[in-house]
């Protein structure tokens, strides 16, 4: 079997690791001006990069140690799936997250969360 390579999991990577590092401006550099987030099958929460890096500057701030852990990512076309553990601090709140990264010219056009 053969496997090609996809960029779209290099920038899933990139993004997953600003995250973890709390880098606001590079974090938020990966996305689309007009990304949309929504919850799987949902209503979109935010619909543009601002609307992103509003959402995450509040959440870097309540949860100072936050990190989410990499399980599995399998990449489709223009589409990155991410499952990932999120850890918001040693010993407290866990959960598990599916992130669905559709992409378009090089950057997150659209993330679909399943929790």
């Amino acid at each position: 079997m053969s496997v090609q390579s996809n960029p779209n999991i290099d920038i899933a990577g990139k993004q997953l690791d600003a995250y973890n590092a709390q880098d606001l401006e590079t974090y938020v550099s990966f996305f689309a001006e007009n990304c949309v987030v929504s919850g799987l099958n949902g209503t979109s929460t935010e619909t543009s990069r601002a609307a992103i890096k509003a959402r995450y500057a509040k959440a870097f701030a309540q949860f100072p140690q936050n990190k989410a852990v990499l399980k599995n990512r399998i990449a489709v076309g223009n589409t990155v799936v991410d499952h990932e553990l999120v850890i918001r601090a040693p010993g407290s709140e866990q959960f598990e997250i599916i992130a669905i990264y559709t992409f378009k010219d090089g950057l997150i056009s659209r993330v679909d969360f399943a929790k």
